[in-house]
């Protein structure tokens, strides 16, 4: 029996060791891997770079308290301000952390401008904005709300791509919209850039301020550094985690200095975010991620992998009912349990992980080759054959 605590359905299976888009269990049996820790893994598993980075920064320093000025902190929020939006950054150590953030950030700021009962978050059904109490019930999924009793108020639900029900829920109380710009757990659902920039306008309109979600969609997985920028809009929060780690528990939060007005010291803090190790490992995927052409080859192979996927949609109607996503954050929409899938897909040695709607996702590593991609397209086509 297990000491570890029973949260999780584990598949029955461990790993030993990765390598680039592969994992071998402990057998020593490769798996090709598009889970990558659920988008997470961005360059990879054992990037050269980034172990580099990390035995060298780990001889050095690996914390100290935010008490003190950080180098390596101070470089990589320059660099993501640089490159960005934004004209801060927050760090901390996950995802769920960074949209917990960005929830204060927003109430904080109507506070410090002098309109305190502007508290409430519109938030979309199907999102999923983390485990704290609080981002539960931002996404108030039945599943994971259940027994966290009482309700964390504050956050107002409307049904995803309803644009009536979003300007109705808009009321004096209101501080922001909350949205994942392509929604991760809920199925892969990308929000139209016409939709961005309509979010955009409601809220300069109705004076609230817009939250995307990129935890899942930023750091390049869609081909931009973030998946809204393709729309020409500027958000004014924006946290992100998963990819700008890339294996390394990192998040931060971006916001604009107009918001930072209420985040004054002592209005929040973190006692390992931003240290020197993590911030090492950010700033070794920014190397990689920033340099030339390396989001145009993302873009490219996101496109091959695309016009593939298509095609076993087409061949295999009756399992795979559309193909969703962009970039390399990608769904199959299926008319087959995607459980049943996934464990089928397994036999063949590949590792894909499920979303509502009977999809499944698939995450490659932002370095995949077009012969893994050849290599998934072959397992995902055998495991169709077998469920038709």
């Amino acid at each position: 029996m297990s000491s570890v605590l029973g949260t999780y359905a584990r598949k029955n299976i461990s790993f030993s060791k990765g390598k680039g888009c592969y994992l071998y269990d402990l057998n020593g049996e490769k798996y090709l891997d598009f889970v990558s820790g659920i988008a997470v893994n961005s360059l990879g598993h054992c990037h050269e770079h980034l172990v580099k980075i990390i035995q060298e920064q780990s001889q050095k320093l690996w914390h100290v308290s935010n008490a003190f000025i950080i180098p390596e902190q101070e470089k990589l929020a320059k660099r993501l301000t640089d490159y960005t939006f934004a004209d801060f950054v927050c760090f901390q150590n996950s995802g769920t952390e960074a949209t917990e953030v960005s929830i204060k950030i927003a109430r904080k700021y109507f506070y410090a401008i002098g309109q305190p009962n502007k508290k409430r978050i519109i938030t979309f059904k199907g999102a999923f904005h983390g485990r704290t109490i609080a981002t539960l019930f931002a996404a108030n999924n039945p599943k994971h709300i259940e027994g966290f009793d009482p309700k964390v108020d504050g956050f107002d639900q409307v049904p995803f791509a309803d644009h009536k029900s979003l300007k109705e829920a808009v009321t004096d109380e209101t501080a922001g919209i909350m949205v994942e710009t392509i929604q991760g757990e809920g199925g892969i659902k990308e929000v139209p850039d016409y939709c961005l920039k309509g979010l955009r306008e409601l809220c300069d309109e109705k004076n609230l301020l817009l939250i995307l979600d990129e935890v899942q969609c930023g750091i390049g997985r869609t081909g931009d550094f973030f998946a809204f920028e393709k729309s020409g809009i500027i958000p004014d929060i924006v946290p992100i985690a998963k990819g700008i780690g890339g294996g390394f528990p990192l998040g931060a939060c971006l916001l604009t200095k107009k918001v930072s007005i209420g985040m004054t010291p002592g209005t929040h803090g973190s006692t390992f975010g931003g240290n020197p190790l993590a911030m090492a490992v950010g700033n070794g995927v920014l190397d990689i991620i920033l340099q030339d052409g390396f989001l145009d080859n993302v873009k490219k192979i996101s496109e091959y992998f695309d016009q593939k996927l298509i095609s076993l949609k087409k061949k295999y109607s009756k399992i795979i009912l559309e193909v969703r996503g962009r970039g390399l954050l990608k769904g199959l929409k299926l008319a087959v349990d995607n459980t049943k899938f996934i464990e089928t897909l397994m036999k063949y040695k590949m590792l894909v992980v499920k979303a509502e709607e009977q999809v499944i996702r698939l995450f490659p590593a932002l370095i995949v080759s077009k012969k893994e991609i050849d290599e998934a397209i072959s397992k995902i086509d055998k495991t169709c054959k077998e469920m038709s």
